[in-house]
Formats: C-alpha cells, structure tokens, sequence
C-alpha cells in the first residue's frame, strides 16, 4: 500500500460511550466546540445503564450546531432496518444533513437475545446485514411500491420516506474478511477499533477491501477508513501503541494516516482526555499529514 492512493481530507471524531450517569450532552457539546468532525456513539442497548442511542442522537444534535453524529455503531440485530431508516432520515432532515449510519452485525449474542434479538450464526449475521444496507437504502429512496424479499428481512411498503436532507454515508463496522467484502460491496465506509484491528490487521484489511471494491466496479478510494482510538493521553510515558503521550499519539496517527491509509480517527478513550485530543493531538496531525502527503506527491512526480 502507498500513501499516494489515499488522499482524501481528514477527519476527526469522539466515539461516545453512552453512559446514563455522564454529562453526554455537555461532552457532546465539548466536541463540537473543539471543532470535531464526528461523534459517534456506540450502541449497546443490553447493557445495564446506557442510554439510548438514537434518542440522544436526536438530544445531542438539537443541541450542537456542526459536528455529524452517528451510531458507531448500530446494533442492528435489534434495530429493524425500515425503521432505523425513517428515525436516521428524520434526524438527518431536523439537522440540516448532520447524520450519518454506522452498522454493525452484532457480537453480544448473549446480551442480544436477553433483549429478544434472534442469535444468527457468523455467516447469517453477515447476510443480514447486507440486506439491511439494501433495505435503508430503498426506504431513503423516492420509490413507490416498495418491494424487498431477503433471507432475513422482507418489506413491501407502499411508498418511501421521509427522504433524508442529503445522501447519509453508511459505515459498517466489521473485521472478518468475508463482512470487509461486504463492506467493500456495498457501504460507504469501514469503522476498525483499534482493539481488533491493530496496525499489523490494518494493512491486510485496507488490501481486502481494495480488492473486493475493484472487483465490485468500485473505487477503493471512495470507501472511507474511520479508525476507532481505544487508548489514553497523559503525560505518563509510552506504554505501547495509543498509551502515552500527546507526542506519541501525533506520530502514531500520523503513521496511520499516511502509511496506513486511515482517513477519519474516532478517539475513544476517556472524555476527560477530549481537550488534549481536540486542541493538541488534532492540529499537528493535520499538520504533519499535510507536510508528509506533499512530500510524497513531489516524490511520486518526479
């Protein structure tokens, strides 16, 4: 992989752990403030004290005014697809355009079936997710009559809508190579915690989706690349990769940006450590970015 093939700006984000008992709307607020790009927020609604994630979408975006907010992501075993579609469509519309879908298949099976999901096996959770992609796609439509007869879903509404303000990227967040195939085949985007998907994965994912993108008729470089940040900034020295430093953090985004080809972080770490992220880490990295993509550019002219 060479940097040359991913260009595209960068982004940055919070990915939010919607805990009931924190100030989510202040934070939230926080990162609009710093002039983040995203926020996403994670989606576990099995799990004892969290809240809601698409109604503090909703909270969070009435009262923000620029940053894009997202489920990063969805937990679609326990989100009907057509109506995940018409709540995403209505945020995006009372938001001017300010939303966008992170899907996932599901992982917590336990955790889901306690809250009445169904436990699908690997490959059905794969099946069903790209179907529900083609199902949120056509209710986003301006179709009439709408038809869809999957494995897993089945729709036959008599007409679409609301229609969202503007076309809302979907990201998938997966890791198998089979759920990067789809990816690649049918979404906008992959999210890639950082927990699964280390930087030794992260080459060998961007090369799965490249290939299923070319062989799908798609440009590789329309996929974006959002890497989940699982670690912590302080002052305390390395203590390996996303533990340490602002310093370190800035070269090893840096790295991943330009070697890597990730386009868009998500910092996950504690909300406390948002300012360090937002007003040090960010800046020198755009920075930094921007100095070693122009050199590159020159090297490959000449």
């Amino acid at each position: 992989m060479t940097a040359i093939r991913y260009r595209r700006q960068l982004r940055f984000g919070l990915s939010l752990a919607p805990d009931a008992a924190a100030p989510l709307v202040r934070i939230a607020q926080d990162a609009d403030r710093y002039g983040l790009d995203y926020l996403g927020i994670r989606d576990h609604p099995y799990q004892r004290g969290t809240a809601d994630t698409p109604t503090l979408m909703a909270t969070v975006l009435a009262a923000t005014t620029r940053i894009r907010v997202l489920p990063a992501v969805a937990c679609l075993p326990l989100r009907p697809p057509a109506v995940l579609a018409k709540a995403i469509a209505t945020m995006d519309r009372s938001s001017g355009g300010r939303v966008a879908l992170g899907l996932g298949a599901g992982t917590s099976w336990d955790g889901i079936e306690t809250y009445g999901g169904v436990r699908l096996a690997p490959g059905g959770a794969r099946r069903a997710l790209e179907e529900a992609v083609q199902v949120i796609r056509l209710h986003w439509s301006d179709q009439h009559g709408l038809r869809f007869q999957g494995e897993h879903y089945r729709t036959a509404a008599s007409q679409a809508g609301p229609a969202p303000a503007g076309q809302i990227p979907i990201w998938l967040g997966v890791t198998g190579p089979e759920s990067l195939r789809v990816a690649a085949r049918v979404a906008d985007g992959w999210i890639a915690p950082s927990s699964r998907v280390p930087p030794k994965r992260l080459a060998e994912g961007q090369r799965r989706i490249d290939e299923a993108a070319a062989s799908a008729g798609r440009n590789p470089f329309d996929i974006r690349r959002v890497y989940v940040l699982e670690g912590s900034i302080d002052g305390r020295g390395s203590r390996g990769f996303l533990h340490g430093p602002p310093r370190q953090w800035i070269y090893e985004l840096t790295e991943l940006a330009v070697g890597h080809g990730v386009d868009a972080f998500l910092f996950g770490g504690h909300p406390d450590q948002l300012p360090a992220f937002a007003l040090e880490v960010v800046p020198a990295v755009r920075e930094q970015v921007a100095r070693e993509r122009a050199v590159t550019a020159v090297k490959h002219r000449s």
